[in-house]
């Protein structure tokens, strides 16, 4: 997983600003994880190492210790928007629904079906399990998912627009049953309630109203309770008490390291059995080859993090769709990938990322790798020459390596590719000034990336796509590709993400996505780059380590073998 997640605009920007918070949060935390390329190719490796956590059960124990830079602002579900918090609730919490370990397929949690939707696409009326307490000892029913739900809505948190923004009411119409009402039709919100907010507590303990959060302390439903929550080191001990499959272990203890090198060398010296996020591109490829006689696993997988670059229309020559055509022809997502990330990324040619079934790389079909001649031909057609040539602005947030290798990694590619037809200049912002700027049309063209609140396609074309207010002449005035800073306007693409929303039929949603991508392509509003991979190392002998599909870690799963 990586960083720098570029906001989704919500209701006339009041979600912008939350994402933008995310955005930054996410940068800080989760930066280094495939992007210390630079530092990584001129250093080795320190040799320093961090003291782990200790068990508390002592050597011989079935604990599993895991080692991450991540850190942990808060654990209130009402008001956790960051990756590493969102994993924890997962493992400490449960929501209404879930997926199938290693699968994408929705099953029931919390919920004792899947929802009975009406015929208009409004109502959803779940049936809750019975069989449920929270760590204290309280029983679960409706009236506790109700109250979870309303304080999510109503306290303020940063997520709390995803619930807010969608939902009419919410009800218990029975001990066991809760109905959720909708503002309008969405087909991806059963989805949505698996988002780790949706994870109910008990009334006893925490309370609605604005602003009231506990950051420190977690009471839930989940198979691990919070026994110990500090700045460098955090303990689940086993819920005994839960309703579902036991954790395979004894228990789980995490030590956040202070630096990737710290981690790494931990994890070589068998300090810790696991080692999760976040290390550099040198240091996850020292481990692939040494992983043998190192005596440890590398799981590797594919993230849904959409890295790309935003096009700002609203700025001369963007506003000419065969100059925004030109800039994804000359994009060589291969070179790219080799150069900066070692071959730890995966070239991206839609919005959407690859593990979706409606993914089509269409950018490619259209524009290929660093084809400058079709580059040529459009710039020319543009009213470009030597004599005029096409100067291309690219920006990214000052503290980011990966993208600053990135950018001149593109400018020496551009420059070489069409000598004297194109002249690129790399400038960079500090994170909070760049962030701050792109929906009011500073930039003309923006490195960022995406990482979704929920399994679902819509997470990936409403928030780039959309508009709620402007035309053709002005532009987007105000909504979702506003604060992507592209300001793309478009009546069809609006049209499109509002039957995809509100379809109940797969196959007549995926034929609306088809034609999402088929206008992304055409428009370009964005050019999507690179789609990050996700790596875990485990020592021989810890078994059931896995990342999801849907890229949550299930530490239950995790035991020491025999």
């Amino acid at each position: 997983m990586v960083s720098l997640i570029q906001s989704r605009w919500r209701q006339l920007g009041r979600a912008w600003s939350r994402r933008q918070w995310r955005s930054l949060g996410r940068f800080s935390l989760l930066l280094s994880v495939c992007f210390a390329f630079v530092v990584a190719c001129t250093s080795s490796p320190t040799t320093e190492t961090e003291t782990p956590a200790e068990s508390a059960d002592g050597a011989g124990s079935d604990r599993i210790s895991i080692g991450t830079t991540l850190t942990v602002r808060t654990l209130d579900p009402a008001d956790s928007y960051e990756i590493f918090p969102g994993i924890l609730l997962h493992n400490l919490g449960d929501q209404l629904y879930a997926y199938e370990p290693g699968s994408t397929e929705l099953i029931p949690q919390l919920a004792a079906e899947m929802p009975t939707i009406s015929e208009d696409g409004l109502t959803y009326v779940i049936p809750l399990r019975e069989d449920v307490v929270f760590h204290d000892g309280t029983p679960f029913d409706a009236e506790a998912m109700v109250f979870s739900l309303e304080r999510f809505m109503q306290n303020g948190g940063r997520p709390a627009f995803l619930l807010a923004d969608r939902i009419a009411s919410v009800e218990a119409t029975g001990d066991y049953e809760i109905t959720i009402t909708l503002n309008s039709p969405f087909a991806a919100f059963t989805a949505l309630l698996t988002f780790w907010g949706v994870t109910p507590v008990p009334s006893e303990s925490y309370e609605i109203a604005e602003g009231s959060f506990i950051p420190d302390s977690f009471i839930g439903t989940g198979p691990y309770k919070l026994a110990a929550f500090n700045s460098d080191s955090i303990k689940l001990d086993v819920n005994e008490d839960y309703w579902g499959e036991k954790p395979a272990n004894g228990g789980i203890d995490i030590q956040i390291f202070s630096s990737p090198a710290n981690l790494y060398n931990t994890f070589k010296t068998g300090g810790i059995d696991v080692a999760y996020q976040t290390l550099d591109p040198e240091q996850i490829a020292d481990l692939e080859r040494t992983a043998d006689e190192g005596n440890w696993q590398v799981i590797e997988a594919g993230t849904t993090v959409v890295n790309y670059m935003s096009l700002n229309q609203k700025i001369a020559p963007l506003d000419d769709v065969r100059v925004r055509q030109a800039i994804a022809a000359m994009i060589d997502r291969n070179l790219v990938n080799e150069r900066v990330f070692q071959g730890q990324a995966e070239p991206l040619y839609s919005l959407i990322p690859t593990s979706f079934d409606v993914y089509e790389p269409v950018l490619q079909e259209a524009y290929g790798d660093g084809d400058f001649e079709l580059a040529e031909q459009l710039l020319r057609e543009a009213g470009f020459s030597e004599e005029n040539p096409f100067n291309f602005e690219i920006w990214y947030p000052s503290a980011s390596t990966t993208r600053s290798v990135v950018a001149n990694t593109l400018k020496e590619s551009f420059e070489t590719g069409l000598p004297g037809l194109v002249t690129v200049t790399v400038q960079t912002a500090e994170s909070a000034t760049l962030w701050g700027n792109v929906d009011k049309g500073v930039y003309p063209s923006v490195l960022a990336n995406w990482y979704p609140d929920y399994y679902d396609v819509d997470t990936f074309v409403q928030p780039f796509l959309s508009c709620e207010k402007g035309s053709a002449a002005t532009l987007c005035e105000e909504g979702a590709s506003q604060g992507n800073g592209s300001f793309y306007y478009s009546e069809r693409a609006n049209e499109l993400v509002s039957a995809q929303q509100s379809e109940q039929d797969p196959e007549a949603r995926k034929a609306i996505i088809k034609d999402i991508q088929a206008l992304l392509q055409a428009d370009v509003p964005y050019i999507p780059l690179w789609q990050n991979k996700d790596y875990v190392f485990a020592h021989d002998g810890i078994e059931g380590v896995a990342i999801q599909p849907t890229q949550q870690f299930l530490m239950w799963q995790i035991s020491r073998g025999s």
